[in-house]
Formats: structure tokens, C-alpha cells, sequence
């Protein structure tokens, strides 16, 4: 059986063009035991993707895009199932509350790299067709907990150095 896959090639420059995108058939190999064999018949290209299509750089470098993204998290939060997460969940509410300090200028000491890991992570973790995909009941958020955990063993100094900003800043803020 063979495989059809659309692949990003180059991330658009203004308007999206079928040159941005690549096609590539591989082989399927069987599902090992534990596995599941899955086809998707149909998948959108919405406006909603177009931002995911761009760098996660570019994210750190617009305070607006980093806003709507902070939205977008916060408002698919909720929905995330906490169990693959285990110890990671403080860990990816600091990057929100991280993300949402940084666009609106109150935070900014964060190295670039590793403020675009932190984005890169959320942008992976809102992606419902990421690597395993988030529906599939059991496994899909395995991966996202896999790319959460990366981004924390990366950035965790800068995560605590900012989770301590925001104790110092409740102290001052209550005298």
C-alpha cells in the first residue's frame, strides 16, 4: 500500500502558492502489534493553518500574532487531556502566562532561541494533525507531550527564572 504525502516545502511569502508544497508517496509499513492503521480521506487547507505555516521566529518578532496565539492556547487548554502531561502541565501554563508577559512588554528576558522554542511548542500542541493526530483516543496527545517535555528540558532555567519574576512581581504588586 502506498502512502501520499503533502508536504511543506518552502513556508509562503505573501500569498500561498502550490509551489510551497511538495507531493511524496512512500511505502505504508505494516502496523506493528499495539498499532492502528489509519486513512484519512480528507484534509482543509483553512486560513486558520496559514499562520501555522509560517516559522515560529516569526511569532516572536509580532506581538499581535503572539497574542492571537495566546488565545488560541488558552481557549484549547481546557480541552487537553492532563494525564500525558503528567508533571509537564505547570510547565506549559508558565509558557502561556510566559508568552502573554513577553507580547505585552511586561517580561522580556528571554533569550530568542528559547522563546522560539516555547512557541514552536505551543504552535506543535494546538496543531490537532501533528504527528499522531490529537483525536486518535489514547496516543493523540502522546506526541505533544513528547515535544512539551523537549521544549522544558530546554528553556526550563528561563521558565523559572520567569515563574520567579511572577512571585516577586505578586510581592510588590501587594504592598
Amino acid at each position: 500500500m502506498r502512502n501520499k504525502q503533502v508536504l511543506l516545502a518552502s513556508r509562503p511569502q505573501g500569498q500561498v502558492l502550490e509551489s510551497n508544497f511538495r507531493l511524496v508517496e512512500t511505502d505504508v509499513p505494516e502496523p506493528r502489534e499495539g498499532q492502528a492503521l489509519v486513512r484519512v480521506l480528507w484534509l482543509s487547507l483553512d486560513p486558520y493553518m496559514r499562520g501555522r505555516m509560517d516559522d515560529a521566529r516569526s511569532y516572536a518578532k509580532d506581538p499581535e500574532r503572539l497574542r492571537q496565539l495566546f488565545k488560541e492556547a488558552v481557549k484549547k487548554a481546557p480541552t487537553i487531556p492532563k494525564d500525558p502531561f503528567k508533571d509537564l502541565w505547570a510547565y506549559f501554563q508558565a509558557m502561556l502566562r510566559l508568552i502573554r508577559a513577553y507580547y505585552r512588554r511586561e517580561y522580556r528576558n528571554v533569550p530568542l532561541q528559547n522563546l522560539v522554542m516555547i512557541i514552536g511548542a505551543i504552535i506543535y500542541i494546538l496543531n490537532p494533525f501533528d504527528l499522531i493526530p490529537d483525536w486518535i483516543v489514547g496516543l493523540g496527545f502522546a506526541d505533544d507531550a513528547v515535544v512539551l517535555a523537549f521544549a522544558v528540558r530546554q528553556t526550563r532555567q528561563t521558565l523559572d527564572d520567569f515563574m520567579t519574576w511572577e512571585i516577586a512581581s505578586r510581592g510588590r504588586a501587594t504592598r
